[in-house]
């Protein structure tokens, strides 16, 4: 089958996006549900973004890096 994509999309080629939200939510003694309530998303969306499952949109890393009052970059970094 061939990639309808003009990226190929092999998971070996692509960057992944790597966050640091679980030491973020460990300094400040909160939970994910805490931190779902507070940006207004689901808990599983802060438990699949944690674990790089899901790409967040720009809102939500916007809304992250206001909750934490960091930068996006302090917060999501590419794996290369």
């Amino acid at each position: 089958m061939v990639c309808p994509y003009s990226i190929c999309c092999e998971k070996s080629r692509i960057s992944m996006l790597d966050n640091n939200i679980a030491k973020l939510r460990g300094r400040l003694k909160i939970s994910q549900q805490d931190l779902a309530d507070s940006i207004g998303v689901s808990r599983k969306t802060i438990s699949t973004v944690e674990t790089g499952r899901f790409t967040p949109s720009v809102v939500i890393a916007l809304k992250l890096a206001a909750y934490f009052q960091a930068t996006v970059e302090s917060i999501f970094s590419l794996e290369e």
